[in-house]
Order: C-alpha cells, then sequence, then structure tokens
C-alpha cells in the first residue's frame, strides 16, 4: 500500500467517524441538562418525542420508588458529653499544628498552643494527644482539603512563630448532624 492510499483510507475513516458522533447527538430536549429533574429515567424513556420512535417500559410500582434514590449510608451517629451536638465521624481533613517529641516540653508547648487556638479561633475544635513518642496538637473538622487550607492561612496569620510547622493531613473528623 503506498503512501496516497494510507491518507485517502484515514481520510475516508475520519469522515465516517464524525458522521458516527453526529447520528449520536441527542436531539434537543433529550439531555440529562435539560430535563426535569424530577421525572425518572423511566419516564424520560415513556415520553413521547416526534422523530425518535416509542419506547414503553412497563414496571413494578415497588421498583418506581427505588429507582434513581441514593443508597443510605449507616454511619453510626454520636453525641458530645452534654448531647447538644450529634455528628458523624467520616474521612476528612484536619490541620497539625504541632508535634514535638521532647519529653519536658512537648506537652506543654501543645497545650500552649491549643489554648491560643482556642482563644483565637473558638469554633474550631482543638485536640492533643500523646502518640509515642510524639506529642501532636491537630485543630479543625474540614470534609474537603480545600476547607482546611483555608483555614490554615488565616491561622498562619495569626500565629506566624508556629504556622511553618502547620500542614494538613486526611484523618478522622466530626461532621455535625
Amino acid at each position: 500500500m503506498n503512501i496516497k492510499s494510507v491518507i485517502r483510507l484515514s481520510l475516508v475513516v475520519f469522515f465516517l467517524q464524525t458522521l458516527l458522533v453526529t447520528a449520536q447527538t441527542p436531539v434537543r430536549g433529550t439531555s440529562a441538562s435539560q430535563s426535569n429533574n424530577n421525572t425518572s429515567i423511566i419516564d424520560e424513556l415513556n415520553a413521547n418525542r416526534p422523530g425518535q420512535g416509542k419506547v414503553t417500559v412497563y414496571q413494578d410500582e415497588a421498583i418506581k420508588g427505588i429507582l434513581a434514590k441514593p443508597a443510605p449510608v449507616n454511619l453510626p451517629v454520636f453525641s458530645s458529653g452534654d448531647g447538644s451536638v450529634r455528628y458523624v465521624k467520616v474521612r476528612g481533613y484536619k490541620i497539625q499544628v504541632f508535634s514535638g517529641n521532647d519529653q519536658r516540653k512537648s506537652r506543654d508547648e501543645a497545650y500552649y498552643k491549643q489554648r491560643l487556638i482556642n482563644e483565637n479561633f473558638e469554633d474550631i475544635e482543638t485536640v492533643v494527644f500523646f502518640n509515642s513518642p510524639r506529642w501532636i496538637l491537630r485543630a479543625g473538622n474540614f470534609r474537603t482539603r480545600e476547607e482546611a487550607n483555608k483555614v490554615m492561612m488565616q491561622m498562619r496569620g495569626r500565629f506566624p512563630n508556629f504556622g511553618k510547622e502547620m500542614y494538613v493531613i486526611s484523618d478522622t473528623v466530626k461532621i455535625p448532624i
């Protein structure tokens, strides 16, 4: 096969692919973005549209209520000590504010920084814990990394002297319900 034949063949294939893609383009009014959010896929299929043919789907009434509903996630629900706040625990993000392994002063430094954050960011939960051999201070319960980064930048602006050791980590977080 010479080069001219290969070029002609590739042009023919290109035009056929273009025709195929054009033939698969939905006719006006059938795209998902234009359809009514309250209609199910079965209603969409059973709808009369001129020039598109007719489809009839028969289904049991018990199935009608189940279609297109997300499956519920059964997460355990926890309560705060006084019972005023209910929350679920999911994977999310926290800000690691401090981590130190000097047993003589890391504990005091972690609690000192926790007190500073609690005074300046009252709505942010902070936790100090010991994970041998380190004392760790983590702040916040964020669903997304972007939320955590935003608050971390605010903390760095407020506390520039210990802002360099702050970073966002993936952790189990409490999300209020």
